[in-house]
């Protein structure tokens, strides 16, 4: 069976995903999310809280394209929000701030690991169903939501994306998802070449 890409978007929506960069950042969190979407029409740009390099739990430095004072939901198809341990104590909590406005503006956020905690501290997951690393490690923000909490390994509701620190791949489904970057068959095969390594799932992946 034939398959072609579906269009990455919506049309004449925003071609840039913004991926928040800060001090030990976890690498792998958004890696297989932001080098599908580099190489299929959109662009990766790495938002800090100030315009001084940062350096990731890997050890890589990482100089900022822009601050968050100049971070506009209206120029941005998507914000991610890679987990560390600054966001334990709400160390982050301006870039939970900078999500809040995301949503109000009706653009999507997705939140991975300790991201999510964050967004927990923020408000933002007492109205939405939500996943994280545990119902008891987002129940020690003290947040309203834990109702809502889903084990899974990746939730979405609405405009909110969130995964826990072990399900990379699942975030990254989520988010491609999201934009429309892969036909559904295709994305179905992505996640089981990376996630369950089916290498019966390459070819598909390798003709989209």
């Amino acid at each position: 069976m034939e398959t072609t890409q579906r269009p990455t978007g919506p049309e004449n929506a925003p071609r840039t995903v913004h991926l928040a960069v800060h001090d030990g950042l976890a690498d792998w969190e958004a890696g297989h999310a932001i080098a599908e979407l580099n190489g299929r029409g959109f662009r990766v740009r790495a938002a800090g809280a100030g315009p001084h390099p940062v350096t990731t739990m890997g050890g890589l430095r990482v100089l900022p394209d822009l601050t968050l004072g100049g971070l506009r939901a209206r120029d941005s198809a998507l914000l991610i929000l890679p987990g560390s341990a600054g966001w334990d104590g709400g160390g982050l909590a301006e870039f939970g701030r900078a999500a809040r406005r995301f949503l109000d503006a009706g653009v999507p956020v997705a939140a991975i690991c300790g991201a999510v905690a964050g967004l927990a501290r923020e408000g933002l997951l007492d109205t939405r169903a939500h996943t994280g690393a545990a119902a008891p490690v987002l129940a020690a923000t003290g947040y309203a939501g834990g109702a809502r909490y889903r084990e899974a390994d990746a939730v979405t509701d609405g405009g909110l994306i969130t995964a826990g620190p072990t399900d990379q791949e699942a975030f990254a489904r989520e988010i491609l998802r999201r934009l429309e970057v892969f036909a559904p068959e295709v994305l179905e095969a992505w996640f089981r070449l990376y996630a369950e390594s089916d290498a019966g799932a390459y070819p598909l992946v390798a003709g989209a």
